[in-house]
């Protein structure tokens, strides 16, 4: 990737800067990645990626050597706000659906809005290879990535199990009422609202309904049972920066790339930074540990 880059700078004839972040990547990113799992959370590496390392980090380097903004590759929009008139920086989907990172970037602020450019937000995928060939850049033909990028060839419970090989001890796989209806191989190999791979034959699928790391097993139900009605959330971004007073209507998305699903949500105290978000019947599968990006439309 560093080779590509350099090579790619190199045809457009722009100055190529390698920066070291191995300390803040492995802290920020690599480290939170291993805790929550072993606390029976899924998280998402590539958020905290965002939020501590490119647009921390790199921010505060793109403004030390006099940069006007930092530009970046994510399939989003940035639409500018207007201090004059009190408008705020929106964020907004791409507009290739199918490639949208506004997941991933909820938790900019306005400062950062105001500095930053994705100039692929507004583009298909198609057309930003068709502009790659056009400029004859070396990686206009390059494969897509879809993995985590610090894990390599092997599966992130491999990955997790080398840090903390307490993440692999056996244990009971169990019903809502506390029957046991099989074992797993470890908590790591689990995921909330996963349903394959459990080893349990039934008639109705399973679906991990949480995972209980201080007894070791794996609860497991129907889906209705899986399905989330009410959900507290904490550490809330909200882009504009001012906190509801009142409640309000939202979609809420639960997982990278997941369904928009209605919901009310019920603002907490000003300062707790906490918001209850309350589904119509039966809500999305919700894994502790991954984000819950609230939109209007195509607005985060």
């Amino acid at each position: 990737a560093m080779d590509d880059a350099r090579a790619t700078c190199a045809r457009i004839g722009i100055p190529f800067y390698a920066i070291n972040m191995e300390g803040e990547f492995r802290e920020a990113v690599v480290q939170r990645f291993v805790d929550e799992y072993a606390a029976g959370r899924t998280p998402n590496p590539c958020l905290e990626c965002n939020r501590h390392v490119k647009f921390r980090h790199l921010v505060e380097r793109a403004k030390m050597i006099g940069a006007d903004s930092l530009a970046t590759g994510h399939y989003a929009r940035v639409v500018a706000g207007d201090a004059a008139r009190n408008e705020p920086h929106r964020l907004f989907r791409a507009v290739d659906l199918r490639k949208d990172q506004s997941y991933v970037l909820y938790t900019l602020t306005q400062e950062q809005l105001g500095f930053i450019q994705f100039p692929l937000g507004g583009l298909h995928k198609t057309e930003t290879r068709a502009l790659a060939r056009a400029f004859d850049l070396p990686v206009a033909e390059k494969a897509e990535s879809q993995e985590i990028c610090f894990v390599g060839n092997q599966s992130y419970a491999q990955f997790v199990a080398k840090r903390r090989p307490d993440v692999t001890v056996p244990g009971e796989v169990v019903d809502t009422a506390g029957v046991a209806l099989g074992e797993h191989k470890g908590l790591v190999h689990h995921t909330v609202g996963q349903r394959r791979g459990l080893g349990i034959a039934r008639k109705d699928p399973l679906y991990v309904i949480r995972l209980e790391p201080a007894t070791n097993r794996v609860v497991v139900g129907s889906r209705a049972e899986a399905a989330a009605r009410r959900i507290e959330v904490d550490a809330v971004s909200l882009i504009s920066g001012q906190w509801p007073d009142t409640p309000f209507e939202a979609e809420a998305m639960v997982r990278y790339r997941g369904a928009q699903t209605p919901a009310t949500i019920i603002p907490g105290d000003p300062g707790s930074r906490t918001l209850t978000v309350q589904f119509t019947g039966d809500g999305p599968v919700a894994s502790p540990g991954q984000a819950l990006v609230l939109y209007r439309g195509d607005e985060v």
